[in-house]
């Protein structure tokens, strides 16, 4: 059983103490520099192609989501569905993605790229590659391995956490 399954007094003390907890050594805070460092670079980039974050990351997860509705996308994308759908407005109004409600339950929005959507979205793999390889830039194959096995982890104990604390909640 891991120490996350326990209640709080019963855990290991753990990697962290409140009266030591600093930024620079913070999980959570070097996750979130890192994110900021790999969407600036990948901004930069795809602002040449006259993408923004808001355009670019939508398209790409249509385009590797076929069958993406409003509501998976704002789910995916971890915000809400009214700001998705004004998102997908602009989009829309530029020619790149399509709305289509479905044809078994009208509540459900569907999205499909345009020609042009599919143009734009095929620019966002190469810039996200060369992006992440420069962040990797002197990591070995086995670190970046490792680091990809620690994060999945992470994420895991981060699920267990959420799953205890609803049960919990009932």
């Amino acid at each position: 059983m891991t120490s996350n399954t326990y209640p709080p007094s019963q855990r290991d003390p753990g990697f962290y103490s409140p009266t030591q907890l600093q930024p620079e050594n913070s999980v959570g805070y070097l996750m979130r520099k890192v994110m900021t460092s790999i969407r600036t670079q990948a901004d930069a980039q795809l602002a040449l192609h006259g993408m923004t974050y808001a355009q670019w990351l939508p398209l790409f997860k249509i385009s590797l989501h076929p069958q993406a509705t409003v509501a998976s996308l704002a789910r995916d994308l971890e915000t809400d569905p009214a700001s998705m759908t004004r998102a997908l407005d602009r989009l829309e109004a530029k020619g790149l993605v399509a709305r289509q409600r479905s044809t078994t339950d009208r509540r459900v929005v569907q999205l499909a790229l345009t020609p042009e959507g599919q143009a734009a979205a095929a620019k966002v793999p190469p810039v996200l590659a060369d992006v992440l390889n420069g962040h990797l830039s002197d990591f070995s194959h086995d670190e970046w391995q490792l680091l990809l096995r620690l994060l999945r982890r992470m994420v895991a104990n981060g699920e267990a956490l959420r799953q205890q604390r609803g049960a919990d909640a009932d």
